[in-house]
């Protein structure tokens, strides 16, 4: 028995996928706006031709909460469909800043705890102490991140479903 991955599956282990369609743009933006008009007590969301962004529609509103962003494009004569599952861009930007951030400060700190040892100043005597607390709070972006994918977990399954039940349909099977 051959058991066939679909393009969908693939998003378990990372959360985008690619796939190839016979329907024009606007043939799959009507079709995407027509199922979200369909479900609007479970999706919310902006479709036009190039691009679509849906999110499941929930009582609260957590800083995590995911989205599924969907563009259209045209590649060697076919459409492409790319989707991306994750948090709000503005949400993704700040925890990489963050992550960046910290990790230039913990740099920073024990690079001048270093040099001072090397050439025995005792001017920072603070370095390595800041250095550590560097590390914390790039422990702390990294639970917090968790934290709001595992609160999300319920969210990014319907989002699933919502690209499975409204693309999946579309895909051009390979010859």
């Amino acid at each position: 028995m051959k058991t066939e991955e679909t393009t969908l599956d693939k998003i378990r282990t990372r959360p985008r996928f690619k796939m190839f369609t016979h329907l024009s743009k606007e043939e799959y933006a009507e079709n995407l706006s027509k199922y979200l008009k369909k479900h609007k007590d479970e999706f919310s969301g902006n479709v036009n031709k190039e691009v679509a962004t849906i999110w499941a529609q929930t009582p609260y509103d957590n800083y995590w909460k995911p989205r599924l962003s969907l563009r259209v494009e045209v590649e060697d004569d076919d459409i492409a469909i790319r989707g991306v599952f994750g948090p709000s861009s503005a949400v993704w930007t700040f925890f990489m800043f963050l992550y960046f951030s910290f990790s230039i400060l913990w740099m920073t700190f024990f690079t001048m705890y270093y040099v001072e040892k090397q050439i025995k100043s005792y001017e920072f005597p603070w370095a390595l102490n800041a250095s550590f607390a560097m590390l914390i709070c790039i422990a702390a972006t990294y639970a917090a991140a968790r934290f709001g994918q595992s609160k999300a977990k319920n969210e990014m399954q319907k989002l699933r479903k919502f690209a499975e039940e409204s693309t999946l349909q579309f895909e051009k099977k390979k010859d």
